[in-house]
């Protein structure tokens, strides 16, 4: 934001100039690469589901999408993460259901 060099307002304060800095390893820390997916698929066909995971697939099965979403938000705390892991967890049902 720009500094107006008045003492008082929404942009108050000494006139600066906005410095470009470089983007740290924090901002790109998880984001899935080519090598993090297949380490992930791997680990994941090795170590298989953890048992809120399977009951929640079984509770998809039977269509029960609402409490799917209640299981998982006491298992990990937050909305937008329990909704996420829920379409995780639904497309590998559909998948399964393919097969």
């Amino acid at each position: 934001m720009t500094r107006s060099g008045i003492a008082v307002g929404k942009n108050r304060g000494h006139i600066t100039t906005e410095r470009k800095l470089k983007a740290q390893p924090r901002s790109t820390k998880g984001r899935a690469n080519k090598h993090n997916k297949f380490v992930r698929n791997l680990v994941r066909e090795v170590v298989g589901f953890a048992p809120y995971e399977k009951r929640c697939m079984e509770l998809l099965k039977v269509g029960k999408e609402k409490r799917v979403l209640r299981v998982l938000r006491g298992k990990l705390g937050s909305l937008s993460a329990a909704k996420a892991k829920r379409e995780d967890l639904s497309e590998i049902v559909r998948q399964t259901r393919l097969k």
